[in-house]
């Protein structure tokens, strides 16, 4: 069958992709029995716990000879309860068990849903003029209309700006290309410090919540903030009553060697969305995690959560969620994440001896490099070379997926390729990956 004979509309119309058979682990294989070094995660930082985890799909498949879906208007399901409480009793900081879970479908939802929690939360407390959400230039929050909104990522805001409402952004936490043309210790946090500025001269009456990505991953190729920077934010938003949500869609359930990405700077956010890792792409499943103190204004008023879609907290998804979770735990895959993904840093710093690899960056199993035209002046290719595609199609070729990235300068320019591979991998399968990254770099000419 030819590309055009397609019914079904693919992620690139008109691009052919070759047919995925099966998967095993790290493994992905296709129609014709290639096999694929699972090196994103997915699409992207998805696939936890790997491929072939049989107790997920029968935990789901359990859940699914009772009932799959219940009307959420009238009925509770129990997967949907047990699912809340395992994740109570993982939050982080001053949020375990001391917080309350909402669940719905994918990443977009979470982040749509935590900014309508953090809107209601004020209007439930009288302050209804609170409605203004900060975020960052160079951050990814969705593509929903009201996403696209406070994302920071150009190329997938252009064709949409027209629709949306256009947020305040600040600068991002991105040493590599400092904003202010400064470098730690010597810049003292400016990119955080502007988020003050930026809420006094919106008016703090004003401002609803700030959030923000512990390690920026589709719009920086897996940049982590630095020391000091959220415990700094979070100062902020307590000074000016402005509420923090962390979106932890990619950096989640033991992404970056930490339960939750925020833990590396040891402190609690309001509400964090989280996907991608709860159920490790068996299934659909996002939720929102908040501190009972944001949930209790509703309580007070007898005000149900403006939100909710049809297939929120469904039964099915929820069993595989726990499933998922309960494999992250009981074989130490957080641990796992955190001492091979340090491993995999290492030796993804061997790609730095490349002139067109400006620089390596991540944090657990959640990194990146970037690719540059000039080393000392960190000049980014011309777009339309589209250097991370050439990087991504040679890696292709020898049997590794990639997550090519593009818009680090100013969101129009820079290349970047992210590696988010499953939470199981080993060493010896990061010397695997590493071996045809090297020889995929080898083959890209750079005139």
């Amino acid at each position: 069958m030819s590309k055009s004979d397609f019914t079904a509309v693919g992620r690139f119309l008109g691009k052919k992709q070759p047919l995925m058979a099966r998967a095993e682990g790290i493994y992905l294989y296709d129609a014709d029995g290639k096999r694929y070094i699972d090196g994103s995660g997915g699409s992207s930082s998805v696939t936890s716990i790997g491929h072939g985890v049989v107790e997920v799909p029968a935990a789901m498949a359990a859940q699914a000879q009772a009932f799959s879906y219940n009307p959420t208007h009238a009925f509770i399901n129990q997967p949907f309860l047990d699912l809340a409480d395992l994740i109570a009793g993982l939050a982080p900081g001053e949020m375990y068990q001391n917080c309350k879970v909402w669940f719905a479908v994918t990443g977009t939802d979470a982040v749509d849903d935590a900014v309508c929690l953090a809107r209601q939360y004020w209007v439930e407390k009288g302050r209804a003029t609170k409605y203004v959400i900060i975020s960052r230039w160079q951050s990814y929050h969705g593509m929903s209309i009201s996403s696209c909104g406070f994302s920071g990522l150009t190329a997938r805001r252009t064709l949409f700006t027209p629709m949306f409402v256009n947020s305040p952004h600040i600068p991002p936490a991105y040493c590599y290309r400092c904003p202010f043309e400064k470098s730690l210790p010597q810049c003292d946090l400016l990119c955080a410090r502007t988020l003050e500025t930026t809420i006094r001269q919106l008016g703090p009456e004003n401002v609803s919540a700030f959030i923000a990505e512990p390690v920026v991953g589709s719009a920086l190729g897996a940049v982590p903030a630095p020391e000091g920077y959220f415990q700094l934010i979070r100062d902020i938003c307590d000074r000016h009553d402005v509420l923090f949500i962390a979106d932890e869609v990619m950096t989640g359930w033991g992404r970056t060697g930490r339960t939750f990405g925020i833990e590396h700077w040891g402190v609690t956010p309001d509400i964090i969305a989280t996907a991608k890792g709860v159920t490790g792409g068996y299934t659909p499943l996002s939720a929102i995690i908040a501190r009972n103190e944001v949930w209790q204004p509703l309580i007070d008023n007898d005000s149900p959560f403006r939100s909710g879609h049809t297939m929120n907290a469904n039964s099915v998804s929820c069993a595989g969620g726990i499933a998922t979770i309960q494999h992250i735990v009981e074989r130490g895959l957080v641990e796992n994440a955190r001492t091979v993904g340090a491993y995999l840093l290492e030796r993804l710093k061997e790609l730095l001896d490349y002139s067109i690899v400006g620089d390596v960056r991540g944090l657990g199993m959640m990194v990146g490099f970037e690719l540059v035209r000039d080393k000392a002046t960190r000049e980014p290719f011309p777009p339309a070379m589209h250097m991370s595609r050439r990087v991504y199609d040679a890696a292709f070729e020898r049997g590794l997926v990639t997550y090519p990235l593009t818009g680090a300068v100013d969101g129009a320019a820079g290349d970047m390729v992210k590696l988010a591979p499953p939470l199981i991998t080993t060493k010896v399968q990061v010397d695997e990956m590493l071996t045809i990254l090297h020889q995929s770099l080898e083959s890209i000419p750079v005139t």
